[in-house]
């Protein structure tokens, strides 16, 4: 099996809506750090998982210095981005976004 994994740091706003009253219902933002990672037991003709040029055109591309409220059509909660990042990226398998220092949200595809 071969890995690889992609870092990212993506500037952006958002705000969430929940069930209740918090201050992340303002629009704010964050200096998110995106880990893509990526298997694959072949590699593909270009002799590779997954391009890392790749990864960045559509994720980074699509997502920095936005209102993600704007350009995505969810609810852009740390988990639902990491989701929406592991659909975008062939081979794809688990992202980690860190929202700060403190905060993480993983998701990872069930084998």
């Amino acid at each position: 099996m071969y890995y690889v994994r992609k870092r990212l740091e993506i500037a952006g706003a958002h705000y969430v809506t929940t069930d209740r009253q918090t201050k992340c219902e303002e629009l704010h933002g964050h200096n998110w750090i995106v880990y893509v990672h990526c298997k694959a037991k072949e590699l593909n003709e270009d002799s590779m998982v997954t391009d890392f040029t790749e990864i960045k055109r559509l994720i980074h591309n699509k997502i920095d210095h936005k209102n993600l409220n704007e350009v995505l059509d969810f609810n852009p909660t740390a988990e639902n981005i990491a989701k929406w990042i592991c659909e975008q990226v062939e081979n794809c398998y688990k992202v980690e976004i860190w929202e700060s220092e403190n905060n993480k949200a993983i998701y990872e595809i069930d084998d």
